[in-house]
């Protein structure tokens, strides 16, 4: 193992798992578990790959302020990252967000402003530039930064043909916030594997995409109330639509299954997955991208039926009544 100069040289490189019960008979499917990027989501990749890009084009001075709108996980990595690069940071999140999110960017440092839960992306956007504007901040501006796409093109990307090389990849799949992990990693992907499939996720209650509709709906980080612009619409070949209740049973899956614990996004591209697969030829593989953990959800729904309390284990009790005599107050 080596020594790091920083915490910044710990983004990428994340491993990929091959599943090995939840996967259809004759089928492959391997996940990329981004959780195990230093701030634990996939954004890192983009954080880093935003601010440097800024800093070599000479828009961001010592102590600069950073400013961006997220649902989370990107504000939390742009938190890391002006921490080690000696920025401040300010996130603009819906008050929806959880409050593992609010908590964490606050531990990084950061400084959270809340937005209604009923103001779309669009909206929160919209805070972000005024407020910029006002105060002379940097904007990163993650759904429309080329340096994001371009990160995952040349990270992401480059990861998965070192791991799958000599192998046979037929279907990549993804869900999508800004659009840059897709459009990044799968036109890299594609230039070697022309026949590769790619299916892009999106929520049942959201179908931006397949049907020009939007509504709020429960995956976090997945699908603004508009299609961004890094967003490349002609790299993808198939659309999934999946309910906030296939994302949380599919969730509980990997965590009981295969002992992968994984956020709300990713239980979503695995369902989604899982209904592709379903169908897919026999010898198919696939590779789907897990963006977080499970742990950043447990004050959300996903927990919901989770309890605290001791379960009825068998003797438990038995024990407790023989061994255990409290103390007087």
């Amino acid at each position: 193992m080596p020594l790091y100069n920083n915490v910044l040289e710990l983004v990428g490189n994340t491993p990929i798992v091959k599943i090995n019960k939840l996967n259809p008979e004759g089928v492959e499917m391997y996940v990329k578990i981004e959780s195990s990027n230093p701030a634990g989501s996939v954004k890192d990749r983009i954080a880093v790959g935003m601010v440097l890009d800024a800093e070599t084009r000479g828009l961001l001075k010592p102590g600069a302020t950073l400013i961006e709108s997220t649902a989370g996980n990107t504000g939390i990595a742009l938190a890391m990252v002006a921490a080690q690069r000696g920025y401040k940071f300010i996130a603009v999140l819906s008050e929806s967000a959880s409050l593992e999110r609010i908590k964490i960017l606050k531990f990084l440092g950061a400084k959270v402003l809340l937005t209604p839960k009923t103001m779309p992306a669009t909206g929160r956007n919209k805070m972000a530039e005024d407020v910029a504007a006002q105060n002379g901040w940097f904007v990163c501006r993650q759904a429309d930064n080329p340096a994001n796409p371009r990160t995952h093109f040349n990270t992401t990307a480059v990861e998965i043909q070192r791991d799958f090389e000599g192998k046979q990849l037929d279907y990549f799949v993804s869900g999508y916030g800004t659009g840059g992990t897709i459009s990044g990693t799968a036109n890299a992907l594609k230039q070697e594997r022309p026949n590769l499939h790619v299916v892009i996720c999106e929520p049942a209650k959201a179908p931006i995409l397949s049907t020009g509709k939007w509504e709020h709906h429960g995956i976090p980080g997945w699908t603004p109330d508009f299609v961004p612009p890094n967003l490349d619409t002609k790299v993808f070949d198939q659309i999934v639509g999946v309910s906030d209740e296939e994302a949380h049973e599919t969730c509980l899956a990997l965590a009981r299954s295969e002992g992968i614990m994984v956020g709300i996004s990713a239980g979503a591209t695995f369902a989604s997955a899982l209904k592709v697969a379903k169908n897919a030829p026999k010898g198919s593989c696939f590779l789907v991208m897990l963006p977080d953990s499970a742990e950043r959800y447990m004050s959300t729904a996903l927990f919901g039926n989770i309890s605290a309390e001791t379960d009825n284990v068998e003797g438990y009790h038995e024990w407790m009544q023989a061994n255990y005599v409290p103390k007087e107050a």
